[in-house]
């Protein structure tokens, strides 16, 4: 069977948790680079990849790479690469790219270049000289970094983030696939209670349960590659089927989330609802400094408000510190809060364990992390 090359895309600060997933599902021969995650394996993997990344943004096929110090090269580079292996007669093909420290600086000219490449060899291909473009869509990714052009075919359409749960948003919504990021970060276990007591639409809350229930992230939704007729429509089938074989149906975490919005509280309840795990994610109204902790040995994990995107600073402040005071008076509780308030660890109270940068939508955040004691060996949470 014929090996691929694929990468996985990231959030920056995110990497070493989506190799973490590849090695995981068995995919070898994983190199990591800036927002990336490269991977070897067969075409069988396409459908599984889509399907089951919870971190990644997306699951790009990587057709080749090479250098482009002009137009000329970059017109016979693209125009070299196989793609009447993927792009039907009848295909839609749409470019994207970027351009960074490169000379051929100006996106759109690239982009034009790139499609007119495309076309010209598979005119040769299908012997005609105009194409309807009215059949499946091929969205092709060209990054120039130093002059490297990489040239790839997007499988997956909408982002990875775009589980299907996710009806309406609260105000300043966290991506489903850096949620699943921060639990995976964090040192919760399936069989302990957490809690976001700022958690909003609750994506914090929903990706712990389908994490603790073993729901592949992308069952409820569609990827672009399913309409390629080269992917035959098995693969995908057998796909699905392994990954809802796999549920935990038996399995009820306990995972509880609240906030002091009764609107968000509400849309939190219909997202766990649709996402199949309104059994095990709770959601209540109430605010910070009511929260109490259900039972010791437990892990929070939140996005609270940040102070360059909601509500006035001094009550930032206070949220920060109400924090400390709950989370940091119980010994056996970890907590965890991704915020870009530099000064974090002073209104809390407490040095951080550890910090980690990671890339909010392109804003610089830091996930801190507070370290509880952990159970002793058999101690049931």
């Amino acid at each position: 069977m014929q090996t691929l090359r694929y990468m996985a895309t990231s959030a920056f600060g995110l990497e070493s948790v989506v190799k973490r997933e590849a090695a995981n599902m068995g995919f070898k021969d994983l190199k990591v680079s800036d927002g990336r995650v490269c991977f070897d394996a067969g075409l069988e993997a396409l459908p599984k990849a889509n399907l089951r990344f919870r971190c990644a943004e997306r699951v790009l096929l990587v057709l080749g790479e090479f250098t482009a110090l002009s137009f000329d090269d970059l017109f016979e580079g693209v125009k070299a690469l196989p793609w009447e292996q993927w792009i039907t007669k009848d295909g839609r093909i749409a470019v994207t790219g970027s351009s960074v420290q490169s000379r051929l600086y100006s996106v759109s000219d690239c982009q034009s270049i790139i499609k007119k490449a495309i076309v010209e060899r598979l005119k040769l291909t299908y012997k005609t000289r105009w194409f309807d473009e009215t059949g499946p869509e091929y969205k092709i990714r060209a990054a120039l970094l130093r002059d490297v052009a990489s040239i790839t075919l997007d499988t997956s359409g909408a982002g990875l983030h775009k589980r299907g749960y996710r009806a309406v948003a609260g105000d300043a919504p966290l991506k489903e696939t850096l949620a699943a990021a921060l639990v995976s970060l964090s040192y919760w276990r399936k069989d302990r209670v957490l809690l976001d007591p700022v958690c909003g639409s609750g994506t914090i809350c929903v990706e712990a349960a389908m994490i603790a229930k073993n729901i592949a992230p992308g069952l409820s939704r569609k990827f672009s590659a399913e309409e390629w007729p080269q992917i035959d429509s098995k693969l995908w089938k057998d796909a699905r089927k392994e990954a809802y074989a796999a549920i935990d149906v038996n399995f009820r975490p306990e995972i509880y989330g609240s906030d002091i919005d009764e609107r968000v509280i509400e849309i939190a309840k219909a997202n766990a609802s649709k996402a199949g795990v309104d059994d095990c994610a709770r959601f209540e109204r109430k605010p910070l400094e009511d929260v109490t902790l259900p039972k010791d040995y437990g892990v929070a994990i939140c996005n609270p408000p940040y102070g360059e995107r909601l509500g006035l600073s001094e009550e930032i402040e206070k949220l920060y510190k109400d924090m400390g005071g709950i989370f940091g008076a119980n010994k056996t509780w970890s907590f965890y809060a991704l915020t870009n308030c530099e000064y974090f660890e002073k209104l809390y109270g407490r040095r951080a364990d550890a910090k980690r940068k990671i890339y909010n939508g392109g804003m610089k955040t830091d996930f801190y992390q507070f370290y509880g004691e952990r159970p002793a060996r058999g101690h049931l949470t």
